[in-house]
């Protein structure tokens, strides 16, 4: 068998099964007999200006690279069960893009894809643009950086994340993450990491109502808030808020300063312990 595969149509199932130490070039794996599995159980195989446009290509592949390839969304669940990966530059689409992957680097390109890195470990995403409904499920262990999303409900149940430099428009986002760093990024979106333990953000721009209630060993470092009602409600916290709050409401433990703040609501429902509030400006209430 030889070890390049270059500009090839390929609709056969299994079509190139068990590859081991191959090139693939400029292959199109789609057509009229809309094979499964294309690269099911292949070893160190790279994948250079592709298309995939048939279900289950890469499953259960250790080692090897995708390089400017392109996923439609009839590539259904691309990616499964795979280890040491690096996709460069791809674009992937088709539901359920990532799920089960260990060992994966993504670095550039863009994903449209509702349920992507599904239950994954040990991933470094870096200036990846990506759109999902339910990203990252319970992936655990990830580094990102320059990420850029648009999502929904996001991260959720994720243990171990760093991000850096990242820009995060979703909501219910690190609802019981637990261990989630954010350095310098914007996070936009309602309902902000309910129920997370051990959640730290420094420098980033918050946004969006009713944010970081329910948590545990929360903390903000020198951070903004813009439309953020209700917040903290329940939790564990020290925050330091550069600028005005819009309100916060029954905060357990620990403390929040912040230049100002709209309302503080302390009624019957609160948990019983005590969070100092300080406001650097207290003429500036509104």
């Amino acid at each position: 068998m030889p070890n390049c595969f270059e500009g090839l149509t390929l609709d056969q199932e299994r079509a190139l099964y068990g590859l081991n130490g191959a090139e693939v070039v400029r292959c199109k794996f789609e057509g009229p007999a809309d094979g499964e599995s294309a690269l099911k159980e292949c070893r160190n195989v790279h994948l250079t200006d592709c298309d995939l446009k048939l279900r289950y290509p890469l499953w259960h592949v250790s080692g090897g690279s995708l390089t400017d390839c392109r996923m439609t969304d009839t590539c259904r669940a691309a990616l499964w069960y795979d280890d040491n990966l690096t996709i460069r530059n791809c674009d992937l689409g088709g539901i359920k893009a990532l799920r089960e992957c260990r060992d994966i680097t993504i670095e550039g390109g863009s994903g449209n894809s509702t349920e992507f890195g599904w239950m994954c470990h040990d991933l470094s995403v870096r200036d990846f643009a990506l759109t999902s409904e339910y990203p990252f499920l319970h992936t655990e262990n990830a580094e990102f950086d320059g990420f850029r999303l648009k999502g929904k409900y996001s991260f959720q149940y994720t243990k171990n994340l760093t991000f850096r430099n990242c820009v995060l428009d979703t909501k219910d986002a690190f609802w019981h993450a637990e261990n989630i760093t954010v350095y310098d990024s914007v996070v936009k979106g309602e309902y902000l990491a309910w129920y997370s333990t051990n959640l730290r953000l420094v420098r980033c721009k918050i946004s969006g109502t009713q944010p970081l209630c329910y948590c545990k060993g929360l903390i903000l470092e020198d951070c903004t808030m813009e439309g953020c009602d209700l917040s903290f409600e329940n939790s564990e916290v020290v925050a330091t808020v550069n600028g005005h709050i819009d309100s916060v409401k029954n905060p357990v433990k620990g403390s929040i300063t912040a230049d100002s703040i709209g309302e503080i609501i302390v009624d019957e429902y609160k948990w019983a312990g005590e969070c100092p509030i300080t406001m650097r400006k207290a003429d500036d209430i509104a």
